[in-house]
């Protein structure tokens, strides 16, 4: 089945595909950019990579590393002096490492809009810090904008020039932009929900430069993956550094970084206004595949893809026919910045915390593992994990973790 037949399949507007293979890197594109402009999708048209930046903000820490400029286990304050979160420990003891990690404890999104990436990390602050540094993953976007801010003061210039300069430049890249401004010298994909386009391309670059901001073409995604695998300096990043709970996307752990999927295959996903991209990296063989899609329908059209080019990937998650019941030591409530989570025997139910974010109704689950459970409609898994003095789940976690308060 060709790259168009897959798009009818799936219902998905345009895609590009790229594959790195004993060195060489071939690549197709189909469909449209827009379904409002009917723009053809070319090879060197640039989709959002969404949270796939974040290897490439890695990359930007590790050559600080490299250089002796940076030690990723030093408190953040002996690079930033003015870094402050409101948990004193907290601003004492995060490194970089714990914001690659994502074991920083800052929360997974900062909603304050700022005029510069140093506001932004300024404003974190009066953001309230629910996890202490170490304690447990917890996925942060906020955490690489502060680490944005470190690369900015290191580097004494902003954040798109250092990616531009040591990165984008060096490697040849053509089909890259760094910044909103950039892109419109391109052919832009547009992001679809589902098959309905998007009235906004990408949110604040205050909010996410250096952890979901990049657009690019699938060749050079793969550019850059091709420079990692060739690069000795760069193998500290795949190192393996924690374990992480089932959250239904496949993922076992973490590196640096690069999330970590069976069979030493390394990757990472990214979502960013209604464009979803993937990349599976195998670095024993040096196969690497790039999918990147404009529509939230892009998950099985990018599995189905990866199956065929010998990457196994498990099919998404569907909850069982004759599920467990929903035992007393999981239910509860759970906090995170933005709702107070409550699982029951049947459902969950959020309660905002915050004026930004309204309530949001109640969702079914049912049991999906000894530890997991599962929604009935979207499918997204959650794990109950820890455990506290009464022997009840400390964290509900889906990616990012909610402790619980009853």
């Amino acid at each position: 089945m060709n790259l168009r037949e897959l798009l009818e399949k799936h219902d998905v507007p345009g895609a590009q595909v790229a594959v790195l293979d004993n060195g060489e890197i071939h690549d197709e594109a189909a469909g449209v950019l827009s379904r409002h402009t009917q723009v053809e999708t070319t090879t060197d048209a640039i989709f959002k990579i969404g949270s796939i930046t974040k290897i490439w903000t890695a990359t930007l820490v590790q050559q600080l590393a490299d250089e002796g400029a940076l030690d990723l286990d030093r408190p953040l304050r002996t690079y930033l002096p003015g870094f402050r979160l409101s948990d004193p420990e907290a601003t004492a003891t995060v490194t970089a490492r714990h914001l690659l990690t994502h074991t920083s404890g800052i929360a997974p999104n900062h909603f304050t809009d700022t005029s510069s990436i140093e506001e932004f990390v300024t404003a974190l602050a009066d953001e309230e810090h629910l996890l202490p540094p170490g304690t447990v993953h917890s996925y942060s976007n906020s955490g690489f904008v502060v680490l944005g801010r470190l690369i900015e003061v290191l580097r004494d210039k902003p954040f798109h020039d250092v990616l531009r300069d040591n990165l984008v430049t060096p490697l040849g890249l053509n089909a890259v932009a760094t910044d909103v401004y950039e892109a419109i010298l391109h052919r832009v994909a547009v992001g679809h929900v589902r098959t309905t386009p998007t009235k906004k391309w990408a949110v604040s670059y205050q909010t996410a430069p250096s952890g979901s901001h990049l657009a690019m073409s699938a060749h050079d995604l793969l550019t850059f993956v091709r420079h990692h695998l060739t690069d000795p300096a760069l193998a500290a990043l795949r190192e393996p550094q924690l374990d992480v709970p089932d959250f239904g996307e496949g993922v076992v752990g973490w590196a640096l970084a690069w999330m970590r999927y069976p069979g030493g295959v390394l990757g990472h996903t990214g979502v960013s206004k209604g464009q979803k991209a993937f990349l599976r990296v195998v670095p024993a063989t040096g196969l690497a595949v790039a999918v990147l899609t404009n529509s939230t329908n892009g998950v099985p059209l990018a599995y189905e893809i990866f199956n065929a080019a010998g990457i196994e990937t498990p099919p998404l998650p569907v909850p069982p026919k004759n599920p467990a019941p929903i035992d007393d030591w999981m239910r509860g409530t759970y906090r995170n910045p933005l709702y107070d989570i409550t699982l029951d025997g049947t459902s969950l139910t959020y309660r905002a915390r915050t004026e930004l974010f309204p309530g949001k109704p109640s969702v079914e689950v049912v049991r999906l593992g000894e530890r997991t459970i599962i929604t009935t409609g979207s499918h997204e898994v959650m794990s109950l994990i820890g455990s506290d003095e009464h022997g009840r789940a400390k964290y509900l976690h889906n990616g990012a973790a909610a402790y619980r308060i009853a």
